[in-house]
């Protein structure tokens, strides 16, 4: 499933430096190093980033557990918690696990985290197309 997932080359997944980790149906793994273009308010990262970066990877989770015949998949809801912020040169670690998964959406929760402490949860709801 890894092959799979990084053989996937879309370009916003190159433009954050997203890199996978680990693919499995029930977990999806990926990091991706806070670059100073990034940084927002305060020297902190910006919320967009984070949830960009969430949505990515609850898509490429969602994707790789499509039902046969489907034509993909798309976001129809996501909420972001924030719990702390993060700087430049941070290497944040992205692991998205199901709530649910059925037949016409599947709902992710991604926690991202640096150096083992949480940043952010989002739980997003993918629609099946």
């Amino acid at each position: 499933m890894l092959e799979t997932v990084r053989a996937r080359k879309l370009p916003f997944v190159e433009v954050l430096g997203i890199e996978f980790l680990s693919a499995e149906p029930e977990k999806l793994v990926a990091k991706m190093l806070v670059r100073p273009e990034f940084i927002g308010a305060n020297e902190r990262i910006h919320g967009g980033v984070l949830m960009a970066f969430a949505d990515t990877i609850g898509g490429f989770a969602t994707f790789m557990n499509l039902p046969a015949g489907s034509n993909g998949t798309t976001t129809m809801e996501s909420k972001t918690n924030f719990i702390r912020p993060t700087q430049a040169g941070a290497t944040l670690i992205a692991t998205a696990t199901p709530l649910h998964k059925g037949r016409r959406t599947q709902v992710w929760t991604t926690r991202i985290e640096d150096d083992g402490k949480l940043v952010a949860v989002v739980t997003q709801t993918q629609i099946i197309l």
